[in-house]
């Protein structure tokens, strides 16, 4: 009896653990963020203010640096310090001529240490100097708690970031379609000689749906870091894990999630009649602003009916308007909390009423 009373008890608890779904947010990273690419809006957090190491994942901020300041075009003379490097390499000779768009290719794809070296001495002459700009940069787009002593990510006890500062790098870097378009390939052949077939170490593209980047990470001083993405139904999430032994699992188990909880909400339409507004002194005595592009923003469904818009915007404009003209903004707020911002423009162009026009107006009783 007593055996009997003991199996139905462990099988009420088996019962019970079988019973939380295997993507639940108790993952086994130190820290993590999944964060809507469009918007930036954070889908959910673990320890996302936490300092720590980043390995390769590093190599986002470069190759966002290297696309921003140099021409993929570019050829460049391989220096010294680039060969050797310590780590994953694409095995580059001194003086060897290599395109910036293959050193990035084998930078994101095969994470070559080497590239990363090459790059920052072709964008700012020298590692330090390259990592001064990758700070600026990182500050910039508002990763305030993060310090990066190098363009590789190999171990330095100054060079780190947090969930929530490399999940704002990886949202920058995705928005640039050359970017997206790197991280997304399988696959790469560089114009150069013997090492030139790129496989892409990132197992995401194959394993996860709608799986799209990003980059992985591992030293043992950070252990395993990953950063994934995947667009679905027209929403792009990103995920960041630091120091994971469960890096993949997790970061598919919190996507998923993620795509199960939200879904893309069109709030404004591009090029639709978004606001009126009074033109003052003008041929017509009133028009509408619009968008250039649509307001898409990731909702739980009971979001919905609390999504609202806030224009800021001068009711009467003098004339003349020309279209196009910035007249003001769309901010859009489920509750109190701000989900995105859109500039308002005017819709047609306006003339400013003539002396003729105005004797007319004034005979018709206008």
């Amino acid at each position: 009896m007593r055996a009997k009373g003991i199996l139905s008890k462990a099988l009420i608890v088996l019962i019970i653990f079988s019973a939380v779904p295997m993507n639940s947010y108790a993952n086994s990273a130190h820290s993590a963020i999944v964060m809507e690419v469009k918007t930036g809006r954070v889908l959910y957090s673990k320890n996302i203010s936490s300092k720590r190491a980043m390995a390769s994942t590093t190599k986002i901020l470069t190759a966002l640096v290297a696309l921003e300041n140099g021409d993929l075009e570019e050829h460049v003379k391989i220096p010294k310090e680039a060969v050797g490097v310590e780590g994953s390499s694409i095995y580059l000779r001194n003086d060897e001529t290599v395109k910036l768009r293959d050193l990035i290719y084998g930078l994101m794809l095969r994470s070559g240490n080497d590239s990363a070296v090459a790059i920052a001495h072709h964008i700012s002459g020298s590692v330090e100097e390259f990592s001064k700009l990758m700070n600026k940069r990182a500050k910039s787009i508002g990763a305030v708690n993060s310090n990066f002593m190098n363009p590789h990510g190999l171990h330095h006890k100054d060079h780190y970031t947090t969930a929530y500062d490399l999940g704002l790098i990886t949202r920058e870097a995705l928005l640039n379609e050359d970017f997206k378009k790197i991280v997304s390939s399988k696959r790469w052949i560089a114009e150069r000689e013997g090492y030139n077939a790129f496989y892409n170490k990132n197992k995401t593209l194959a394993q996860f749906k709608g799986g799209d980047g990003v980059k992985t990470g591992y030293t043992k001083a950070s252990g395993r870091c990953l950063v994934t993405s995947a667009t679905r139904d027209d929403m792009q999430v990103l995920c960041v894990v630091l120091n994971d032994p469960n890096w993949f699992n997790d970061c598919y188990a919190l996507m998923n999630r993620a795509f199960a909880n939200y879904r893309p909400y069109k709030v404004m339409e591009k090029d639709s009649d978004a606001k009126s507004f009074s033109i003052d002194k003008g041929k017509i005595e009133k028009s509408y602003m619009t968008i250039k592009e649509d307001i898409i923003i990731p909702v739980k469904e009971e979001e919905k009916s609390k999504v609202k818009i806030v224009f800021e915007n001068d009711e009467t404009v003098e004339a003349p308007v020309q279209k196009g003209q910035k007249l003001g903004k769309a901010k859009i707020y489920i509750d109190d909390k701000l989900m995105a911002t859109a500039d308002l423009y005017a819709k047609e162009s306006i003339e400013k009423m003539k002396l003729l026009d105005i004797i007319k107006n004034f005979f018709k009783g206008k």
